[in-house]
């Protein structure tokens, strides 16, 4: 199984980063092999719709489960439609989530926020 979460670091002492699509990286841990590949994430430079962009990443790599402490609605579209569950990080490491994730200490995140982008004035 493939598990991704967003890093503010390239190693596994590296704290879980707050958001899923401004993440400077994507750790993608092979469950079956204790592989870690650490992804430099392309769409944090983007003006708009970086959860999107981040999440066909995510997709794109065949990972089954995405770990981070919130998600916008878009994302989580594609993150659903490419059967990708995401599940509510705790705080602390990388390696602390991928510990809690297996001991079936996390939940599946259940509130997905709308995103943080301006559409004429809304917020």
């Amino acid at each position: 199984m493939r598990i991704a979460i967003p890093a503010e670091d390239k190693n596994m002492s590296a704290q879980v980063y707050q958001s899923f699509g401004r993440a400077p990286y994507f750790l993608l841990y092979n469950s079956i092999t204790k592989e870690t590949t650490f992804l430099d994430n392309s769409a944090v430079v983007s003006q708009g719709g970086a959860g999107i962009r981040a999440a066909q990443v995510i997709a794109d790599n065949g990972t089954q489960v995405l770990i981070t402490p919130r998600c916008g609605e878009n994302a989580e579209k594609v993150l659903r439609n490419a059967e990708v569950l995401v599940y509510k990080a705790v705080e602390g490491t990388l390696k602390h989530n991928i510990n809690e994730y297996f001991a079936e200490k996390l939940n599946l995140l259940d509130e997905f926020h709308e995103g943080f982008h301006s559409h004429g004035g809304e917020k």
